[in-house]
């Protein structure tokens, strides 16, 4: 196999460049630029054609990883508008909260009875571990996606109004339920007491949210006085990355910290909107080496056991969001519609998944973790290829969409 030594510089050219031109050929084939990214990244592993060079190199590459991810919650933040969720009413938060947690339960309970069956890789501690973290993942929904296929269809209606109110918390729920766990699963790793086991996690997640707050207080007073667009780019993105490193640094959730940043932005700042704005100049190059750079940990030579957890993965989270909708739908008192069809709507599955998988780069056993990585890679792969027809179907059946 090849073995490359290529330099941080050259590698992050290989992996722009390489993930925009599949990124390209995926849209063309109406597949999601994502899909794209991720397969570019596979093609240029180190298990398949080594061009970034070993397996070792790849941990040069894990600044991206934590600006992205800073980017991302930041971003979700800022979808959460409080005006806005207060007029689709409680109903979203009911079904929000049943869809995601029978999509976690599901999945997490699924791993740890057929998981052990399907791979003797992991002991029973770390297999919890694994099936925790998974778990949480599955709470997520990609919002683009969905607003893609919405447009596309030229929905409109009950059903499209209460999916379009979900799926906007779908991945801050992830980011709640991701922290929850993995601080659970770090508790339970050093045999502490059940109060502790609780307690630990709801203060690392207290203390998230007020550092956060704290941040999104002063970055929103800070842009204030800024007048052009590049200064604003520049205090944002470094109050990101300084927001996100210190709560590293005081093992505090980087990811929930800078979410609220953005929530803070859109609904105190005065120039919330500019935040945003100035972001997107750069959203997309980091979105493409982010997404590049997960499809490069994929390793080929455990897909064998990553293939069954994968397809495992896939089952339990349909199950979970599918079942948990439509409970959450009944106890809103929604409509036969929205009842039947919006848990079809919240299937697809991408960005948050594949950012919260990375960060678990560290405290877990390394073979563990690339079983992991790549099952949860491969589950979003077939993701891609099953859920945006069934969100298609759902509005079509609804009859809130059209055929082109």
């Amino acid at each position: 196999m090849l073995q490359l030594d290529l330099t941080v510089v050259t590698g992050l050219g290989v992996l722009l460049l390489g993930g925009y031109l599949v990124g390209q050929a995926a849209r063309c084939c109406k597949f999601p630029r994502v899909t794209g990214y991720i397969v570019a990244g596979m093609l240029l592993s180190p298990s398949l054609s080594g061009i970034l060079g070993g397996a070792q190199a790849m941990e040069r590459y894990a600044i991206v990883a934590d600006l992205t991810l800073a980017v991302i919650a930041f971003a979700i933040g800022g979808s959460l508008k409080f005006a806005k969720l207060k007029q689709l009413g409680k109903g979203i938060l009911v079904i929000n909260f049943s869809e995601a947690l029978a999509a976690f339960v599901a999945t997490c309970g699924l791993l740890l009875v057929l998981g052990p069956l399907l791979t003797d890789t992991a002991a029973e501690g770390e297999f919890l571990y694994v099936a925790l973290m998974i778990g949480a993942l599955s709470a997520a929904t990609a919002p683009a996606a969905v607003l893609a296929i919405v447009h596309e269809c030229r929905a409109s209606g009950p059903l499209t109004t209460t999916l379009l109110g979900v799926v906007a918390l779908d991945d801050a729920m992830a980011i709640v339920l991701f922290a929850f766990a993995s601080s659970l699963a770090a508790a339970n790793a050093t045999a502490l007491s059940w109060y502790r086991m609780l307690a630990e996690p709801g203060l690392m997640i207290l203390f998230s949210l007020v550092w956060g707050t704290l941040c999104g207080y002063l970055l929103t007073s800070l842009t204030l006085v800024l007048k052009s667009p590049r200064s604003m780019l520049v205090v944002v993105l470094g109050g990101l990355l300084l927001c996100s490193g210190l709560a590293q640094q005081w093992s505090l959730s980087p990811l929930l910290s800078t979410m609220v940043v953005g929530v803070w932005a859109a609904n105190r700042g005065r120039d919330g909107e500019g935040q945003f704005q100035a972001l997107e100049a750069v959203e997309e190059p980091l979105f493409a080496l982010f997404f590049t750079l997960a499809g490069a940990h994929f390793n080929w030579q455990v897909i064998a056991l990553a293939g069954p957890l994968a397809v495992l993965i896939v089952l339990a989270r349909f199950g979970g969001k599918l079942a948990g909708a439509y409970c959450g739908a009944c106890m809103a008192g929604a409509l036969p519609q929205v009842r039947r069809y919006l848990g079809c709507g919240l299937l697809p599955q991408a960005g948050v998944t594949v950012g919260l998988v990375l960060m678990v780069r560290t405290g877990v056993d390394p073979q563990v973790y690339h079983l992991m990585l790549n099952a949860v890679l491969g589950s979003v792969i077939i993701n891609e290829l099953l859920a945006p027809p069934l969100v298609r179907f759902a509005l079509l059946r609804a009859g809130e969409g059209r055929e082109e």
